[in-house]
């Protein structure tokens, strides 16, 4: 313990992005907030940039911040998570509606343009959110979701999808970052294998990522990996708060070819003509549906800023100082109770969070959050332990774990 407990004051000693610690708000009575994967929490300077938007940009300039600044923040704000977090030129991402309805246009768009395929290739175990909406999307034109078996623990790999490709796959969606065991894909690999197995670029299956969980955290370039389509949230490592809105990528070798299924006013070529019929707008502002969520953008923007100051490759560095780290005090705390590690060993295989399984977790989890130390259940033994780089310390990782043995020992 005391090994610990002294190489954790070292890492923090040593952190090169510890200053930014202080600039998230305080959570008084909270000595582990180990949940940064499910909700990030907000920066100090949150409170002033509220009050400005509503004294300023709302409460003085009214309705003409739409021409001055809002009717555009979907797509500029997109292009800087292009920029600063998934390696997407300008043109390519915008900022909308939840991850769900996002997920819902990209995948019907996809598999519409794709009439005579008849598959969606889905993992069995990916997020409710993915298998519900490639479900229903299959049923709305008739089509087969082809369920890929992975690793619970390793996640989808190679071989895994290449095998299950074929010149039936309309679509293929997969997380970049597994919500359960926080493994890592091969993006440019998988998406290689996709693209190779169904007639090359453009001549058949499309690939589409889910970023929720690696976005804000891991560097991602979805243009060098020849990536079709891409949806993330912004409130987990974005910090973007509860329910804000989501972001979608669409390569630009795709614009003016898929066509979103929700056509709504802001997507349409000229809002304001109020015509019979809809033309949707150029680029990647058609996969706007309705009014833009302003206030929801708000908070993720100082994030970015952070991270932009900090760069996603000394975020990602960071990342895994905390998990490997959480993988050692594991190995020296919980093991020796019968704790099971649910993560990949190697951090390059893994992503910002490591999972550990007991069937107490359930209740032990009910234990710690009245103490003020917050992890994350999964269904039905797993902890997660989110470690959000820019907020999260050595220190505070140490006495999570400390905290999880405690409560298995009552």
């Amino acid at each position: 313990m005391t090994d610990l407990l002294a190489e954790a004051q070292g890492l923090d000693a040593r952190d090169p992005l510890a200053a930014h610690l202080d600039e998230f708000v305080d959570a008084p009575g909270v000595t582990a907030y180990l949940d940064g994967n499910s909700l990030g929490r907000p920066l100090r300077s949150l409170p002033e940039r509220l009050a400005e938007f509503v004294r300023d940009d709302w409460g003085t300039r009214l309705i003409r911040s739409w021409d001055e600044q809002w009717m555009d923040l979907p797509t500029e704000l997109g292009d800087r998570i292009g920029r600063v977090a998934i390696g997407a030129a300008a043109g390519q991402t915008v900022v909308a509606d939840s991850t769900t309805v996002l997920l819902y246009k990209l995948m019907r768009a996809a598999v519409a343009a794709s009439p005579d395929r008849t598959e969606i290739l889905i993992e069995e175990g990916n997020f409710p959110t993915d298998r519900f909406v490639a479900e229903g999307v299959a049923a709305e034109r008739g089509m087969t979701v082809r369920w890929l078996t992975a690793d619970p623990v390793h996640g989808v790999q190679l071989e895994d999808v290449a095998a299950a490709v074929s010149e039936r796959t309309a679509l293929v969606v997969l997380s970049h970052v597994d919500y359960r065991s926080g493994a890592l894909a091969d993006m440019k690999a998988i998406t290689d294998a996709v693209h190779s197995a169904s007639g090359g670029v453009g001549a058949g299956a499309l690939m589409l990522w889910d970023l929720c969980h690696s976005v804000g955290v891991i560097p991602v370039e979805l243009d060098a990996c020849g990536v079709d389509l891409a949806v993330g949230c912004t409130y987990k490592y974005l910090n973007g708060g509860p329910g804000s809105p989501a972001f979608a990528y669409v390569n630009a070798r795709h614009h003016g070819v898929l066509r979103q299924p929700i056509q709504g006013w802001m997507g349409a070529g000229d809002v304001f003509a109020m015509k019979s019929e809809y033309a949707p707008a150029d680029g990647i502002r058609q996969f706007i549906s309705g009014t833009p969520p302003v206030l929801g953008m708000l908070a993720m923007q100082g994030m970015l800023d952070l991270i932009e100051t900090a760069t996603i490759d000394g975020v990602r560095e960071k990342s895994k100082t905390l998990t490997e780290f959480a993988v050692r005090a594991f190995d020296d705390v919980l093991a020796p109770l019968d704790v099971r590690l649910l993560s990949p060993r190697d951090a390059e295989n893994r992503g910002g969070h490591v999972t550990i399984g007991h069937p107490d977790f359930a209740e032990v989890t009910k234990t710690l959050w009245p103490d003020g130390v917050i992890p994350d259940f999964r269904f039905p033994d797993g902890i997660r332990l989110g470690l959000s780089p820019l907020s999260t310390s050595h220190v505070e990782v140490l006495s999570g774990v400390l905290a999880v043995r405690d409560a298995l020992g009552s």
